[in-house]
């Protein structure tokens, strides 16, 4: 399997933090997105993601990179992609090496896999200091991943205020990064607290965003007041 890292990214979302890609073969084909409607297909993104085979290193320089990094560095892993293994799978092993080079480091990523065995080695690397967010499709589903302990994304319809809540009463906080200009993923660093609560919510976006947001309405959030 093959990596690209990106020490200094060019995202305005992210900010100049560092970012990586992971090979396609990562990503489940149970992900509701899974080679439709997925954000990293739109055209940019997916140019760096399609040259990953090509361009990205091995296991062994992605974590030499992660462990040169800065003491406390915010860092994602997977702009595009997912844990290390082949489709629903993980390989403990090469989540284990990128854990162990994240000491010191506030790296976080996300994954769509979500198989019971896939969730525990998910809490692992949490515990460890690699902070690994489960990805919702909808707010429902957001209170059922809950329930694992593990810190939670959902997409959510691209009208959904900035606060709203699941159907079981757990709080939804619009990524800051979507709703104010001035916040990146580098002065926001919520998605990297894996002792969080709350939820948090990213609308559609992208150029088939009008199906991803039909996806998320299958539940929709529920505003108090």
């Amino acid at each position: 399997m093959r990596y690209h890292f990106i020490l200094e990214s060019l995202n305005r979302k992210t900010g100049p933090i560092p970012v990586t890609y992971s090979q396609r073969e990562t990503c489940p084909p149970s992900c509701a997105h899974y080679r439709a409607d997925c954000y990293a297909e739109d055209y940019y993104t997916r140019l760096t993601w399609d040259k990953v085979p090509a361009r990205g290193g091995t296991l062994e320089d992605l974590t030499r990179s992660i462990a040169a990094l800065p003491e406390g560095q915010l860092w994602r892993m997977n702009v595009a992609g997912d844990l290390p293994g082949e489709g629903e799978t993980v390989d403990p092993v090469a989540l284990g090496a990128i854990v162990w080079a994240n000491r010191g480091r506030r790296g976080f990523t996300y994954t769509h896999k979500k198989t019971a065995e896939a969730i525990e080695w998910a809490q692992h690397a949490t515990r460890w200091g690699f902070t690994v967010n489960l990805s919702a499709d909808d707010a429902g589903e957001a209170d059922a991943l809950a329930e694992t302990g593990l810190p939670v994304c959902a997409i959510v319809p691209m009208d959904t205020p900035e606060k709203t809540y699941t159907p079981g009463g757990r709080t939804i906080i619009v990524c800051p990064a979507q709703t104010r200009d001035e916040v990146t993923c580098e002065t926001c660093g919520l998605c990297a607290r894996a002792d969080r609560t709350i939820i948090v919510g990213f609308r559609a976006h992208g150029t088939r965003a009008r199906v991803t947001d039909a996806k998320a309405r299958r539940i929709i959030p529920i505003v108090k007041g």
